[in-house]
């Protein structure tokens, strides 16, 4: 028996959207141990579908969603809410199919109304899932879903939905992290390094950071912070600078809107 009480040579996935997180889950996927038979994709982002197609064998494009859902075992829906609201009433999903959302502000009894199936989990990987890298947090807890993501990364399970959210909320943190490393790297630029180096320096940089602070987290982020500074020192100077300009109160106040969207 395998990795879903079945054999995990015939794990039939279905995605109803194929973005970026989509994306990402697929080309994990093969980036992992995770053996399956088919992968199913729907032809709304033609150019990511034809591109992972192309690229790997047991992946086929469908037209219909219905027949992907029928054709699959597992249904993921990688849609954003607008197009959620608009075509899932029109859907058929049987009882016995497992469906993993990873629709944002789309809630597990709004979906399960509409899909008329209980048998529902909430996920929210990230683009890092493509080096089987990063956290998955899921609700409910599912052993069918934490085995399956397990393949992938990391998995957080949680059991109360309105927790669920402030993960939905840090999740969106990306796109601001990146900011940092392109203004950080923009400035080495200007300041005569070869752009090349600057990229590498900066990724290296930030990326020995995240992994100092993965190894050293039962410290807690509090005493890394201060063990970072020295009295009158280069980081300290920096925070300061950053606290004086409410940089990290902006910061919070963003978390907080992000999370009255998402909890709505």
């Amino acid at each position: 028996m395998g990795l879903l009480g079945y054999s995990s040579l015939l794990m039939i996935l279905g995605f109803i959207g194929t973005g970026k997180i989509s994306s990402s889950i697929i080309i994990g996927i093969f980036n992992s141990k995770l053996k399956i038979k088919r992968i199913y994709i729907s032809s709304r982002n033609r150019n990511i579908a034809k591109k992972l197609e192309k690229k790997y064998r047991p992946v086929k494009i469908i037209k219909d969603n219905q027949e992907i859902i029928d054709k699959s075992s597992i249904i993921i829906l990688g849609i954003t809410p607008k197009v959620g609201n608009e075509i899932l009433s029109k859907l058929r999903f049987p009882k016995n199919k497992k469906i993993i959302s990873l629709i944002s502000t789309i809630k597990l009894d709004r979906l399960k109304k509409i899909t008329h199936n209980i048998n529902i989990v909430r996920a929210t990987p990230l683009p890092p899932i493509e080096i089987n890298k990063g956290p998955i947090v899921i609700y409910p807890p599912s052993k069918t879903v934490k085995n399956f993501f397990n393949h992938l990364g990391k998995v957080i399970e949680v059991k109360n939905e309105k927790l669920s959210y402030k993960f939905w909320s840090t999740a969106s943190l990306m796109a601001a992290y990146y900011e940092i490393l392109k203004v950080s790297s923009d400035w080495l630029i200007r300041k005569g390094v070869n752009r090349k180096i600057a990229y590498r320096y900066i990724s290296e940089l930030f990326l020995s950071l995240s992994q100092y602070a993965q190894q050293k987290h039962f410290k807690g982020f509090k005493k890394l912070v201060a063990d970072s500074q020295t009295p009158k020192g280069l980081n300290m100077q920096v925070l300061n600078e950053l606290k004086k300009n409410k940089f990290f109160n902006n910061f919070t106040k963003g978390l907080e809107n992000i999370n009255k969207r998402v909890s709505k």
